[in-house]
């Protein structure tokens, strides 16, 4: 049994090798419902600017990040942006942390299918994705954006402004 266990995972696995996510290419949809009981279709954004930022209650890094991030979705209208928070815990987990450090992004628990859609791989097919990692998916579906690491509301928000600007031209 456990053989087929472990087999089942490498097919798994397998199935994903290529479906890194990269800039400049068509986000790759996915349905999701988030901890409120949301449901959330990325292709169903289009026309808005998306914000999509994995990350784990036991990162560090993401939850000190959480404060300027929260500050990005009073900044922007819902109807322009939406941001997407993708986390590996369940939802007790999260709910918990929350209490602590309140997180504005609409939290999509268990979203381990999503980041395998989104991480990058290495030469053996292993997941290779920084926490948090951000990807910005412009009106038309396309990321923009992707990067991974501390302090990277400045350029998300710059992202955004830059997006939201074009668009506004486009509509001159």
């Amino acid at each position: 049994m456990r053989s087929f266990i472990i087999l089942a995972l490498i097919l798994v696995f397998s199935a994903f090798t290529y479906a890194q996510q990269n800039s400049g290419q068509a986000a790759q949809n996915f349905v999701e419902t988030t901890i409120t009981g949301e449901n959330i279709e990325l292709d169903q954004l289009k026309g808005k600017v998306v914000v999509l930022t994995f990350w784990s209650t036991r990162c560090e890094i993401c939850a000190a990040e959480i404060p300027g991030l929260n500050k990005l979705v009073d900044k922007y209208d819902p109807n322009d942006v939406v941001f997407v928070g993708l986390a590996w815990q369940d939802k007790a987990k999260l709910e918990e942390f929350f209490k602590k450090k309140p997180f504005k992004f609409k939290i999509v628990p268990q979203s381990l299918g999503v980041l395998l859609k989104y991480a990058d791989r290495d030469s053996q097919g292993r997941l290779n994705m920084g926490f948090p990692s951000h990807f910005v998916v412009s009106q038309d579906g396309m990321v923009v954006l992707k990067d991974s690491g501390f302090d990277k509301t400045n350029k998300i928000d710059s992202t955004i402004s830059r997006l939201l600007s074009s668009n506004v031209a486009k509509l001159d």
